[in-house]
């Protein structure tokens, strides 16, 4: 990630991993970078990032609950601050596809439409399939500065206030969903390299990555 679209000064590095079962002459291994025109095509593009959350004050809210023992109004609750969340991060998504970048400004989708994701772009999200190391959370956080909304990381890399999301703005028309599955002990360590850190640590995070 550069500064601005001179692509002079580094900001930051998004690290990402690429598929690499061995698949049909007609289908691609992917990686997230695919879906981000490269710096000598000329192409000015972007990387969106966010993190939202509904659960500010919520824990406090459960426990009084749970210390009444009121078991069924602190799941509700729970329940409740996760689908605010992520509908909050769906209509951040909707706005950047309609508004902010604007790529899809009459965009009219149906509920159904928006369960299917049957619109442009895709917003993964660091530790999930198509990006499973949790540690470039770091990275995202610092740049969006996600403390100061109240959200921030524990030791494991999960996000607190619980009913919190983070993760990537993709726009390329043809970005996708994907797994990136098993990946081989070259790429984990050029991975490691690539981030700076120990292998055994790359191993550590990425374990379900490498069948152990």
């Amino acid at each position: 990630l550069y500064t601005d679209e001179s692509r002079t000064e580094v900001l930051a590095v998004v690290h990402t991993l690429r598929q690499q079962a061995q698949k049909a002459s007609d289908r691609h291994n992917r990686a997230l970078a695919d879906f981000v025109a490269p710096k000598d095509s000329g192409i000015a593009d972007y990387l969106g990032m966010f993190a939202v959350t509904a659960g500010l004050g919520c824990a406090e809210r459960v426990k009084r609950f749970e210390e009444a023992n009121d078991d069924y109004n602190a799941i509700l609750l729970k329940a409740l601050a996760d689908r605010l969340a992520e509908a909050f991060a769906e209509l951040m998504h909707a706005r950047v596809r309609r508004e902010f970048w604007g790529y899809a400004p009459d965009e009219q989708l149906t509920n159904e439409d928006l369960i299917k994701e049957r619109y442009r772009g895709i917003r993964p999200a660091p530790g999930y399939p198509a990006c499973p190391d949790h540690t470039e959370k770091k990275t995202l956080f610092e740049l969006l500065d996600a403390p100061a909304v109240g959200i921030e990381l524990t030791e494991s890399y999960a996000m607190t206030p619980p009913a919190s999301v983070s993760g990537y703005y993709f726009a390329h028309p043809e970005s996708q969903y994907f797994n990136v599955g098993r990946i081989g002990r070259d790429q984990l360590e050029d991975y490691a390299r690539r981030k700076n850190m120990d292998v055994a640590e790359a191993e550590r995070w990425l374990a379900p990555n490498l069948g152990l």
